[in-house]
């Protein structure tokens, strides 16, 4: 009687502990990069969609925009179309990127937005394109095809659909001077839109614990100050510079915080948001 007493102490706790939380975050808008591990650990993915519900129900107005890039990488060699990446972006062919579009916007999408309504939230599977919420040109005049890079956001569609009590799940294929589009990197998209909507925070869900310093040990808390002196003796490099620039365009750009976090870790979202310790990295202003 006393253990059980003892754990239902801890979860009243725990629920305490969260209310701060929670009275800081409702109503506002957090944007949430969703890929790795997340994406397609069928335990994760279901974690990360009642997180999402969770975030719904005490009032958070979330933001999906959703990667794909290994799914995509199987439907192209499946068709034995052609592809390769040059500086970390995906070379998009016009053949390439109609499997983008259809990966990302017929299959990803839409399932990710009928596992979210499956678990109580009011989702709705959008891409770029749809309200020309995002218009692009081609990256670097045409070096990387079909690859884009984003010229503006309109942010009318995502204002009516969250005003309405929608969760947005959002592709991230963009409207070009054709019908084709462009192919949007995930991490840009997202952070686009935050900046657009001027969201609370940004989440990017990663594969890696968060940023992690000489000894390989979690950095909590970056401003983009001490990013760019990591960055200079050597300590963040390859992949994570990006994402940095990424959180680094945000937070000085109108969005509070930025966080990394390991999606790999069931509920991280939750645990990120309504405990004090959290458990990625975050990037505030200086």
């Amino acid at each position: 009687m006393q253990k059980t007493y003892k754990t239902q102490q801890k979860i009243v706790n725990v629920l305490l502990e969260s209310i701060p939380f929670i009275r800081a975050f409702r109503e506002e808008i957090i944007v949430i990069k969703y890929g790795g591990a997340a994406q397609l650990n069928p335990s994760l993915k279901e974690n990360f969609a009642l997180d999402l519900v969770l975030m719904y129900m005490v009032g958070i107005r979330p933001v999906v925009v959703h990667g794909g890039g290994k799914r995509i990488d199987e439907m192209l060699a499946k068709l034995e179309i052609q592809s390769h990446f040059l500086d970390g972006y995906r070379v998009t062919s016009k053949e390439c990127m109609q499997v983008v579009e259809m990966v990302l916007s017929g299959e990803i999408n839409k399932e990710l937005t009928a596992f979210l309504n499956l678990h109580g939230a009011r989702a709705v599977g959008i891409s770029g394109k749809d309200g020309m919420m995002l218009s692009a040109r081609a990256k670097d005049n045409g070096a990387f095809g079909y690859t884009g890079e984003i010229t503006s956001v309109n942010t009318q569609l995502l204002e009516k659909l969250l005003h309405e009590g929608f969760v947005p799940i959002i592709a991230p294929i963009a409207s070009g001077e054709d019908s084709v589009g462009y192919n949007i990197n995930a991490d840009i998209a997202a952070c686009e839109i935050a900046k657009a909507l001027q969201a609370s925070k940004i989440i990017f869900l990663s594969d890696i614990p968060g940023v992690l310093d000489e000894r390989k040990e979690l950095i909590s808390s970056l401003t983009p100050r001490t990013i760019e002196s990591l960055q200079e003796r050597g300590v963040i490099s390859g992949g994570m510079i990006p994402k940095l620039e990424a959180c680094v365009g945000c937070v000085q750009h109108g969005v509070k915080k930025a966080h990394i976090i390991d999606g790999r870790i069931e509920h991280s979202l939750l645990l990120e948001l309504f405990t004090k310790e959290g458990i990625g990295t975050q990037i505030v202003r200086d």
